[in-house]
Parts: C-alpha cells; sequence; structure tokens
C-alpha cells in the first residue's frame, strides 16, 4: 500500500497530546479530517508531500482543541452585540454603558444588555424600570443579571410585554412588584420569557448572521467543538437547528455542535431531533433541564432556609416526582440527561432522579451530568463517582460572583462546599469544563486559570485555594473530560492516529508562563475537522515546495 501524503503537518517542541502530565516534541500528520500519524520529525517526514502544508512552530503549545462542555450558541451570538455591563461598579455607570450602548444601535433596535451585578455596585442595592426610563423612554431595554436568571427592564418593555398590575406569576416565575403592587422592572426566571419573547424575535436571515459571527469567535478563541444547551422556553425562539444544518450542508460548520433539547416528558418530539441530526458535527447528544435557579436571588434550591432569609429555601422549577419520572423514562431511550443544580437540595434531587433510573432501568452506560455544583452537601461528593455522573462546572462562575453577597446567602457553614472542584475530582468524579457563554466570556483559558489559581474576584484572593487543581488536570477537563461526556472518546479529546484533527496553537507554553498571564494567551492557529478555521501565524507559515 502507498503511503498516505498529509495535507498539513504541525510540529513543535511543546505538544500536550493529553495523553500524559506534561508537553513533549512532537510532529502531526492530517488527512482529510483525521490525524493520519503522531511521532518525532524523523517519524513523520514519510507523510510528507509536495502539496503539504506545514506548520513550523519552537516552543508554541499545540493541544487537542478546546470543547466547551456548556454554553448558549444563539444567545451568546445576542450577547456578543450587547451592552456589557459586567465592569460597572454603580448603577449610574451602568446606566452610562446602556445610553452610549443605545446612541450606536438603530432607534428601531431593542437595546439590549448583559451581565450586570448589583452586588458589585456601590449600593448594592436593586435597580427599578424608572433609571432605564430616564434615559430610555421610548425604546425597549432588556439587560441580563450575570447569573441570566433575571432581567432588568423598562416601563416601554413592559408595556410591549403587555405586563401590569394584574398580570399573574408564570409558573417558577416572579414579576418584581413595588411597594403600590406595580412592575418594578425585574423579571425573575420564567418571568423574564414575557419579554424576551418580544426582543429575541429575529428573522432566519439575523439568526445566520449571528450563528456565523459565533462560529468565527469560536474558532479564534480554538474552541472546536460545543455543547448547546436548552436555555429556557422563553429562548427557544432564538434556536434554529436548522441554520445549524444548513451551515453543516454548506461546509460552513467550522465548530462540532452538540445539540440538548428540553426534558420535558415529551419524548417522540426529542427522538425525531436525534434521528434527525446525527452527524460527526451536528448532533443531538441528550437532553437538559433546570431543577432550580442561582444563589443571589434565592432561587436556588436548599436542604435548609437561606441564611439571610429564612423564610425560604428556594424553590425546584419542577416537582420532584416529574423530574424523577422523566428522567426514569428518558434514561430509558438511550438518553443521556444534564440537570441545572447549583443548590444542595437540587444537586441531591439530581443525584436522586439518576440513581432511580438505574434502579428502574438497570445501569447502563448513561452518562448523566449535572451542571455548575455550587453549593453541595458532603454527603452528595463521593455519589458523582458512584452513579458515574459528570460533575460540569465553569471554574470562573465563583469568581463572577461577588463573594460577600454570595456567602451572607448561603451562611459560612455551607460556604466551606462551594465550587469543590479538587475534592470532586479527587473522590472519583469526572470533571468537565465550559463557560455557560454567554453568562461568561467564551475564553476557554479565563477557566483554565480560575481552576488553576482559586483567584476571587478581588484579584488577589484565593477562595479555598486547596480546590485548584494542575494545569494538566484543567486541560483535561476541557478537552477529554468532555469527549467523554458525550460519548466521543475514541475520536475527540487528546492527540492520537486515527483521531478527529480537532487541533489548537496557542502563542505561548501555558506549562511554562506565570499563571497570571494564562487568561491572556492567545490562539495562533485552529483546525477544526482538519481544516484550518483560524489562522494567525503570519510569517510563521510556510507553504512546503
Amino acid at each position: 500500500m502507498s503511503q498516505q501524503l498529509a495535507d498539513i503537518i504541525v510540529s513543535s517542541n511543546t505538544v500536550f497530546t493529553g495523553l500524559s502530565d506534561q508537553p513533549e516534541p512532537a510532529s502531526i500528520a492530517i488527512k482529510d479530517k483525521t490525524i493520519i500519524a503522531i511521532g518525532s520529525d524523523e517519524q513523520i517526514k514519510p507523510y510528507l508531500g509536495k502539496n503539504t502544508k506545514i506548520y513550523q512552530f519552537n516552543d508554541q503549545l499545540i493541544m487537542p482543541g478546546f470543547h466547551d462542555f456548556h454554553l448558549h450558541i444563539m444567545d451568546g451570538a445576542v450577547a456578543m452585540n450587547s451592552a456589557n455591563l459586567f465592569p460597572a461598579r454603580s448603577e449610574e455607570e451602568a446606566l452610562e454603558i446602556i445610553r452610549n450602548f443605545a446612541e450606536s444601535i438603530p432607534e428601531d433596535q431593542w437595546v439590549i444588555g448583559t451581565t450586570w451585578d448589583a452586588g458589585y455596585w456601590d449600593t448594592q442595592q436593586l435597580p427599578n424600570r424608572f433609571s432605564l426610563d430616564r434615559i430610555l423612554p421610548d425604546r425597549p431595554a432588556l439587560m441580563f443579571h450575570a447569573e441570566g436568571h433575571y432581567v432588568w427592564v423598562n416601563t416601554k418593555a413592559l408595556e410591549i410585554a403587555n405586563i401590569h398590575r394584574d398580570t399573574e406569576n408564570p409558573s417558577y416565575g416572579i414579576i418584581g412588584k413595588d411597594e403600590n403592587g406595580e412592575p418594578d422592572g425585574l423579571l425573575y426566571e420564567k418571568a423574564m420569557g414575557l419579554v424576551i419573547r418580544h426582543a429575541y424575535n429575529f428573522t432566519k436571515d439575523e439568526k445566520k448572521e449571528l450563528f456565523a459571527n459565533f462560529l468565527d469567535h469560536a474558532a479564534s478563541l480554538g474552541v472546536t467543538a460545543v455543547h448547546d444547551l436548552f436555555a429556557t422556553e422563553s429562548l427557544e425562539i432564538l434556536n434554529d437547528f436548522d441554520v445549524f444544518k444548513e451551515f453543516e450542508d454548506n461546509g460552513k460548520l467550522t465548530t462540532r455542535v452538540h445539540l440538548w433539547p428540553a426534558l420535558n416528558g415529551n419524548l417522540e418530539h426529542v427522538k425525531r431531533l436525534r434521528e434527525t441530526y446525527q452527524s460527526d458535527k451536528l448532533r443531538v447528544s441528550g437532553l437538559k433541564q433546570f431543577i432550580d435557579g442561582v444563589i443571589t436571588p434565592r432561587t436556588a434550591y436548599l436542604l435548609e432556609p437561606y441564611a439571610d432569609q429564612p423564610e425560604t429555601r428556594g424553590e425546584m422549577s419542577f416537582p420532584s416526582d416529574t423530574i424523577k419520572k422523566w428522567v426514569v423514562e428518558a434514561d430509558k431511550e438511550g438518553f443521556s440527561i444534564r440537570f441545572h443544580a447549583i443548590g444542595d437540595g437540587a444537586i441531591r434531587l439530581a443525584l436522586d432522579a439518576y440513581e432511580e433510573a438505574q434502579k428502574t432501568n438497570g445501569k447502563r452506560d448513561s452518562r448523566h451530568s449535572i451542571e455548575h455544583v455550587e453549593v453541595i452537601h458532603p454527603d452528595d461528593i463521593g455519589r458523582f463517582k458512584e452513579l458515574d455522573v459528570t460533575a460540569s462546572m465553569q471554574p470562573d462562575h465563583f469568581a463572577m460572583s461577588e463573594r460577600g453577597v454570595y456567602t451572607d446567602r448561603i451562611g459560612n457553614e455551607r460556604e466551606k462546599y462551594v465550587f469543590l472542584i479538587n475534592t470532586l475530582q479527587k473522590s472519583g468524579a469526572r470533571l468537565a469544563f465550559g463557560t455557560d457563554f454567554p453568562i461568561d466570556v467564551l475564553n476557554p483559558l479565563l477557566q483554565i486559570y480560575r481552576a488553576v489559581t482559586r483567584i476571587d474576584n478581588s484579584g488577589k484572593t484565593a477562595w479555598h485555594p486547596h480546590e485548584g487543581i494542575t494545569l494538566a488536570e484543567a486541560l483535561k477537563a476541557y478537552t477529554v473530560g468532555p469527549a467523554y461526556g458525550t460519548f466521543r472518546e475514541h475520536e475527540l479529546g487528546t492527540l492520537e492516529a486515527g483521531k478527529l484533527a480537532d487541533i489548537v496553537v496557542l502563542e505561548r507554553n501555558l506549562f511554562d508562563i506565570p499563571v497570571e498571564e494564562i487568561p491572556d494567551t492567545k490562539v495562533q492557529l485552529t483546525i477544526a475537522d482538519g481544516n484550518i478555521v483560524f489562522d494567525d501565524t503570519k510569517s510563521l507559515n510556510k507553504q512546503y515546495t
């Protein structure tokens, strides 16, 4: 048999294959969409042809492509074109950012903003609609809180959504009211949908443009695979799997997309989706649902009451019997399931549901996971390994939270069991990292940095420093972990002959730089499915002749 010739060869002194904990010198030969060989320069030389494109690096780090295990594609694509309110340190600063942003977009557009957090403001007081009315009296405005589970809107937005003093709360949602019983401009959980459905009513062409922007952004950050998780019913208006399919059919899908539609009892619908979308690049991988909300508005579900509001433990988005029934039925049909569970009560219920599925359906290789895993009861730590449940975490989330506010909500005792990344890993749990984009930025290296350093929002102090993990462990949680979480460890997650060619080259060797420089390290080259989808090598690139 004649020797296969490579389309591309990439080489470096520092290649992190994911099979060991340190980078080593290697060359990688790629043909079509597959790694056909990996070894020394001498071993790879036979794969060199006159049309082979060579990328010779020195100490730039070559590693498997980043695999984001938890994000929201179209919601994130909208957020890329929205006002970023995270830097604001007062309500007035937030309003100034919104005002400037509103002036930069057409008059007929909704004014959308993201990631405000009153916990960081000078007063730590929640805003209301009247301050937004002051700067935007005639244009609808929708501002997402940093945790994504409540929004701040103006009077115009409330009018468009027909929300008034007599509007009833939706199931698992709250319309904030002032002392006179009038809507105050804050909408929690499913009440957000009353406004979002108007703001996010995009045309097909607008959705295509949003998706194209997302793909370019992902490629520039070395993200070669993502998991698009069901967000809320209100955001379903954005999702259009046909748009993703059109990009795949036209050869423009530059990131692998794993779809996780809603777990809601409608199995016939999702079984049809699973049959429809089942390719290397675009597939339904399982089902996702929410058990609770988040800590700061006290919508996360706790086993014991909130420390600063003893009359509430938060609440579940669905009755526990319903959740367990859905899990047992979906598990029986071979679906992997993922639950948003932030409070210790929600985490326990998710584990209980997975355990019930095992008892009812028999043990199988189901690869269920729990998303976020923020406040865990110590009794439940070992259950991740027992039930083979992946801990799907976003390490930068602990740094996005205002630590004092977070601790006030749950109290000092529970605070000991917050974001236990290392403890979970040591107990045998499988880790998989992601960003929850647009709740956080899409840059994987920010998550890697937080996982290693545990530096909190002060920029100086480590939040439970013993929960830090090594750089190699963090990189594996962003490559091997997600590949396993979607039954693709035989083709993704490490650099080996026979695996799909999803590869990223970073401008510097992460193992050899100060940790504080990790988040700012840039991507030089991204290869997805054997194709170069981002190239910033400039003079490093030379054509072999």
